[in-house]
């Protein structure tokens, strides 16, 4: 019973190498701290301005530079030592955590300048997530990715929850500025576990260079192999069709009978997501051991259409919330899949370019849903519009089953 039952709990092997520990530590360290960040800033501008348009504002500001800089940084990754880009990246970020709490400090409550330090921050972590995306392969063996992969999203998700409560706990009682120290203090010892793991120089030909022509080399390779493009398409269809997280404070109100303001049934539908995942990474030991990534990723993302259908179907806030715990346990095995996919689908020589293109994917994905969501709450209600949406990701993922058959018969190399 107690080996049977260890088969089934996280996969920690890649955990005894140790490059790939120190890059598990300081992704770890980053991840909390951009949490942290991602808390701290909507709530200084909110203090400025007073205007939830000007939150909104920086959210979309901070937005483009990422996914330029996602793009540019992918092809820089792919020319250069990436252990250096990730430190470089690293200490930029850390620099700018510490310029937000100078700001803060100093009382004098420019959104301009606020917003300019944001844009500053997001373009050098544009730079970090692709090289840190393709500086996995290089430390871990090809059979150990989707583990690897595995324990990375368990340490997004544990940032993704401890990071907002750790900053909703700590602006009250340390204020903005201390919190933007010890963000910017957490990311210089990340720094310094980046500049312990070993060179990582590029393959290939010598001679390339960065640049627009690069990253055109990149989307056009992710276009034309149908298992990458596929795999991303999938997130998309996911994401942009079935995440109905705009509409959970409306939900919360109107369905579930929650106060104004948010109370329990709000913090209940945020959290449920987050928590399938979670619960879904710690359990995973047996999922990675499995090949069929195609197939396993669009039977993934057809059940979180599935769960995200029947939440805009009942009225009962914990039916609603169990269906969300499977939705997210859904999305953990997809993305282990569709990471796993994307590092052992593409060469050395051009996984850096797309992981800037798979980090454009992720972080636009949500956005463009909650645009998308938003509207759709609007003319069709929000239960109608959740429904809707998890439906058409259903539907949208046959198409793919039907029309890529490549990616559908997709397996890891042995």
């Amino acid at each position: 019973m107690g080996s049977s039952l260890r088969g089934h709990l996280l996969d920690t092997r890649p955990l005894r190498i140790p490059a790939y520990r120190r890059l598990l530590g300081s992704s770890a360290v980053s991840t909390v701290g951009s949490q942290l960040t991602a808390v701290a800033v909507p709530v200084e501008v909110f203090r400025i301005t007073g205007s939830s348009a000007w939150v909104g504002l920086a959210s979309g500001a901070a937005l483009v530079p990422l996914v330029l800089f996602s793009l540019y940084g992918g092809s820089v990754a792919d020319v250069v030592d990436r252990r250096r880009l990730m430190l470089v990246a690293v200490l930029g970020i850390a620099a700018t955590s510490l310029g937000l709490a100078v700001h803060a400090a100093s009382g004098r409550e420019s959104v301009a300048a606020l917003l300019v330090l944001v844009v500053v921050q997001q373009s050098f972590f544009g730079l970090y997530a692709p090289a840190r995306g393709a500086a996995v392969p290089r430390v871990v063996p090809v059979a150990l990715l989707p583990s690897a992969m595995a324990l990375s999203t368990t340490v997004f998700g544990v940032g993704a929850v401890a990071g907002p409560l750790a900053a909703g706990v700590l602006i009250p009682v340390t204020g903005l500025p201390l919190l933007y120290a010890v963000d910017g203090v957490a990311l210089l010892g990340a720094a310094a576990l980046v500049a312990t793991l070993p060179a990582m120089p590029p393959t290939g030909e010598p001679g390339r260079r960065a640049g627009v022509r690069s990253v055109v080399e990149g989307l056009r390779h992710v276009g034309t192999s149908q298992v990458l493009l596929v795999s991303m398409v999938a997130d998309v269809v996911a994401m942009v069709l079935g995440m109905p997280r705009a509409l959970f404070p409306q939900m919360a109100t109107e369905v579930y009978g929650g106060p104004p303001d948010g109370g329990l049934p709000l913090g209940v539908l945020y959290a449920a997501i987050p928590l399938g995942s979670l619960l879904m990474a710690l359990l995973s030991g047996r999922l990675v051991r499995l090949r069929q990534h195609g197939l396993l990723t669009l039977v993934a993302v057809a059940v979180w259409g599935l769960a995200v259908a029947g939440v805009g179907l009942t009225t009962s806030l914990w039916v609603a919330a169990a269906l969300l715990v499977v939705g997210g346990a859904a999305d953990l095995t997809s993305m282990v899949f569709r990471g796993a996919v994307l590092q052992t689908a593409t060469t050395d020589e051009l996984r850096g370019r797309v992981q800037g293109v798979f980090t454009v994917v992720v972080v636009g994905g949500p956005r463009l849903a909650d645009l998308l969501h938003g509207v759709g709450g609007e003319l069709l209600g929000p239960r109608a519009a959740t429904s809707l949406g998890g439906v058409l990701v259903v539907v949208a993922t046959a198409l793919l089953a039907w029309r890529a058959p490549a990616f559908r018969r997709y397996r890891a190399p042995a």
